[in-house]
């Protein structure tokens, strides 16, 4: 094979991990390339974004398809992010279906263009892989049925319906046929999905661009306890405040920082305040925003739920510095974090910055990845007697 492999990382850039991974590939001599239909709230770039303000949704559609027809004419490796592909559900499904007849049509119609996309690019012999980061796979009745701790624990009514858990089946079932490689960001996915799915740390942090910073516990009065929820239900944020509560009642000074619907930039100089990062309580692993605050070298914790612990490898389950908390334990956690020699934390910090530099490094992962493209690429024209040509259609 000679020349580098094209890849298109798309549709979107949920939570920065794929225009994070897409720049680490491009370090490592790939032709990789981040392209989102929507964008997001909070500031991550990505190398092009194909919808604008204003846009109609006939233009929307119709850049959809073009940057399909990009894919199949431009790209060797095709990355699908969140559980999506570039041609999910036609776009004929945005917002909650109702029981009118209309909505009962256009649910009907779009079945036959979901995930359309997939069987074209197999056929026209492209690597096809799919990342899967939490409620794209994450299914209500599989969390009520096994785990006493979840995410159902927090959210509102309807957050998930049996609807929603069987498109996301139905979704999973087609990738599992179509794609070649399956990756998940959060261990407890990997009960739904695939048995030949792979767990895939976060690499939406660059180590270099997130240097560590001493919190002042020891240094002055009032510690900072933060915590950055994206939805408060699904992260558990009740009992964070409920626990910082309880403590300032028994007369400890704390201060509670939340953080909400804050760009990445501006955020990023708030966590650098912090003394003590409490995460998500519910999920059963730390999320993106975690990963952040740990390379900055804070103390960090996050529900992690032992049952998954299976998948995680084996030595990164020995370095994990995240302490445990449940919405049960979060007060007892707190206090005993708050009330610790400011060298324990320190030491923690620099632990949890080494965890990281180790397991989440995106040129690191970027490597193993890029390997995986390189075999199933080879793999594919193997199998079609022909010799691979990069960048070209089929």
């Amino acid at each position: 094979m000679s020349g580098n492999l094209r890849v298109l990382h798309a549709p979107n850039i949920v939570g920065g991990n794929p225009p994070s991974l897409a720049a680490a590939e491009r370090a490592l001599g790939l032709d990789s390339r981040s392209v989102s239909l929507a964008g997001d709230p909070f500031g991550f770039g990505c190398d092009e974004l194909l919808w604008r303000h204003g846009d109609g949704r006939l233009r929307r559609e119709a850049q959809r398809w073009r940057l399909f027809r990009r894919a199949l004419r431009d790209f060797d490796v095709i990355h699908f992010n969140f559980g999506e592909s570039i041609l999910t559900w036609g776009g004929l499904l945005s917002g909650r279906i109702g029981p009118s007849a209309v909505d009962r049509l256009r649910l009907r119609f779009a079945r036959h263009l979901e995930l359309v996309d997939l069987p074209v690019l197999r056929r026209a012999r492209k690597v096809i892989a799919v990342t899967y980061q939490g409620d794209d796979a994450r299914q209500g009745d599989f969390c009520r049925a096994h785990f006493p701790i979840s995410i159902l624990d927090g959210v509102e009514p309807g957050y998930y319906t049996p609807w929603s858990d069987r498109r996301k089946r139905e979704r999973i079932a087609k990738f599992t046929h179509y794609a070649h490689l399956v990756y998940a960001l959060n261990p407890d996915l990997l009960h739904v999905l695939p048995r030949a799915a792979q767990f895939l740390p976060y690499a939406n942090v660059d180590p270099a661009e997130w240097r560590p910073v001493a919190g002042s516990l020891g240094a002055r009065a009032t510690p900072v306890v933060l915590h950055a929820p994206s939805h408060r239900g699904v992260k558990g944020t009740e009992h964070v405040i409920a626990a910082v509560d309880r403590l300032r009642a028994e007369g400890v000074a704390v201060e509670l920082s939340l953080v909400e619907g804050v760009k990445l930039e501006e955020a990023k100089q708030i966590y650098e305040r912090a003394d003590v990062v409490v995460d998500q309580l519910l999920a059963g692993w730390y999320g993106g925003f975690a990963v952040q605050a740990m390379a900055l070298g804070k103390p960090v914790a996050a529900y992690i739920r032992s049952e998954d612990l299976r998948f995680i490898p084996q030595a990164m389950r020995e370095e994990l510095p995240v302490v445990n908390a449940t919405p049960q334990t979060v007060y007892e956690v707190l206090r005993s974090l708050l009330r610790s020699p400011s060298s324990d934390l320190a030491a923690l910090g620099q632990r949890s910055r080494a965890y990281v530099e180790r397991w989440h490094d995106p040129l690191k992962l970027a490597a193993r990845i890029k390997a995986d493209y390189e075999r199933t690429f080879a793999q594919i024209h193997r199998a079609a007697g022909c010799t691979p040509r990069l960048g070209e259609g089929a």
